[in-house]
């Protein structure tokens, strides 16, 4: 039995376009409803049947919907619900995919009507593609949505989409906003900034070693930096939107990096060898936990461009 009788996807690059195909796996919802704001997107998502009807316009997505589901840059958030909020229906759940939650929650919410519900979601999933055609329907199976409701939230409503996201094949984790941004910097926002930052450092030195970080990348250059690959207006978005808990973990990030710059310098090896030991510990509980694999290449089928 469908969990929404209608669902309106406004945006649909990765995350939207692998939620319709969970969707339809699951046959969690009657129809599924898509828009993105460029027209080579909805004519991409309307040759490949990403979902059930493509509109030219956010409005008319939203029409009727029983879950709208914001999946658009941090950034658009705002203006995007104050251009749906007078065409959403009596009762309507909006929620949203984005990375950062307390920012979100200040662009959404005032624009909220009185008769529709708001509860953020955050699928911890996603690869370094983007686009209507990168879209799979397992993409979120036994990955963490983290479930971000507001402090008054209707009950039924919170458990209504957390079967959705249970549907989907998401774990489900509830937490506050300014909770869950401390701990998104941890794990995917500061990693991202440090790839980034990586990529860049091998562009300074092309002078040097002219095509050879390209030619071996294939040593641990081009996995630690493959999420460099990822959206830039959405990692713009996120690291403007959340800078307080970035700026705070990036800190620590450098305190840590001296540690370890010290310790190569005066040649401690055994501080090194501890060093690595119980971060490489770290590393195998996120294999044992089913968050990824001890495969070569993190489990990733390699693909033409590797």
């Amino acid at each position: 039995m469908a969990t929404y009788n209608r669902v309106a996807l406004i945006g649909l690059g990765l995350i939207a376009g692998s939620m319709s195909l969970a969707i339809r796996r699951g046959k969690l919802a009657n129809e599924i409803v898509g828009y993105a704001r460029s027209a080579e997107t909805r004519d991409i998502a309307r040759e490949i049947n990403l979902v059930d009807r493509v509109v030219d316009t956010a409005e008319e997505a939203v029409k009727d919907a029983d879950l709208v589901v914001l999946a658009v840059p941090i950034g658009a958030m705002g203006p995007v619900m104050a251009a749906i909020a007078p065409h959403l229906k009596q009762g309507v759940m909006v929620t949203d995919v984005g990375s950062v939650k307390k920012s979100v929650f200040d662009a959404v919410v005032p624009h909220l009507p009185e008769h529709a519900h708001f509860i953020g979601c955050h699928p911890m999933a996603g690869t370094e593609h983007s686009g209507p055609r990168s879209g799979f329907a397992t993409l979120f199976d036994n990955r963490w949505c983290l479930v971000v409701p507001p402090e008054t939230v209707d009950q039924g409503q919170l458990d209504r989409l957390c079967d959705f996201w249970k549907g989907i094949g998401a774990n489900i984790e509830i937490m506050d906003p300014d909770h869950h941004d401390l701990v998104c910097a941890v794990v995917s926002h500061t990693p991202h900034l440090i790839a980034y930052t990586m990529v860049g450092v091998a562009d300074d030195l092309r002078r040097v070693t002219d095509q050879e970080v390209i030619k071996f990348s294939a040593a641990g250059f081009r996995d630690f930096t493959r999420i460099a690959a990822s959206d830039p207006t959405m990692w713009r978005d996120v690291f403007l939107t959340n800078k307080d808990a970035t700026l705070e973990i990036l800190g620590r990030f450098t305190e840590e990096l001296f540690v370890l710059q010290r310790a190569i310098r005066q040649g401690d090896g055994d501080l090194l060898f501890d060093y690595f030991t119980r971060t490489r510990a770290i590393r195998r509980s996120i294999i044992e936990a089913g968050q990824d694999t001890d495969a070569p290449d993190f489990g990733r089928k390699p693909t033409k461009a590797d």
